[in-house]
């Protein structure tokens, strides 16, 4: 589980083919005191495991599936990547809940500068656009971010110059892919509700289930 919270740009070095899928080697900007092999780290959102350790260096393996379903297959040696360690227990959650499961890949459509601001526009495959509300959550890259805007299956977000500094946020572009993942909490949601979606929504049945 992770926050959404990028903890620094870390920089592909080296990838190479395994058994129908790639292993990434990372340089990463931060200590790696504490990580262990086998341990979860977030790669631009997708969550991936530690399977070689080598300070500043680490390697992931990235399946067929994952390599099918993210951007990370298109990765290019020398390119900058969002990382973020798994949480601990007792963590701050300064962001939103984050599984590192990327449930689509987006496109940015725009960028503009407003000030000291970068507003994008992103179009989000169904898969991700159904979940999305203005003021909720959605990773991208695997960065917690507040959706401002929703129009169909495009949504708008601003980014602050922090986010635009320590992440791969502040160089995208239009035409870029980024992967996407909706608020978990809206799955959950949308699951429970499933079986009641053909039933009407009347003060009777909201009392049968006990809101009042």
């Amino acid at each position: 589980m992770f926050t959404g919270l990028i903890e620094g740009l870390g920089i592909l070095r080296e990838r190479r083919s395994r058994g129908g899928g790639v292993v990434l080697r990372i340089e990463a900007p931060f200590p790696l005191d504490g990580t262990r092999l086998g341990d979860s780290v977030a790669v631009n959102g997708a969550c991936l495991t530690v399977v070689t350790l080598e300070a500043p260096f680490f390697e992931v393996e990235v399946s067929p599936e994952s390599l099918a379903r993210t951007t990370l297959g298109q990765l290019k040696v020398g390119e900058k990547v969002n990382l973020e360690r798994a949480l601990k227990v007792g963590d701050r959650l300064g962001g939103h809940l984050v599984t590192g499961h990327v449930d689509g890949v987006g496109e940015v459509l725009s960028r503009e500068e407003r000030g000291n601001f970068i507003f994008f526009r992103i179009r989000a495959p169904e898969s991700v656009a159904r979940y999305l509300v203005e003021k909720g959550s959605v990773a991208v890259d695997g960065v917690s971010l507040t959706v401002n805007r929703v129009q169909g299956a495009v949504f708008e977000l601003a980014i602050i110059p922090h986010t635009a500094r320590l992440t791969t946020m502040g160089f995208r572009k239009p035409g870029d892919l980024v992967n996407l993942e909706a608020d978990l909490l809206a799955k959950y949601v949308e699951k429970f509700l499933k079986p009641y979606q053909e039933r009407s929504l009347t003060e009777e049945f909201i009392r049968e289930k006990g809101f009042f």
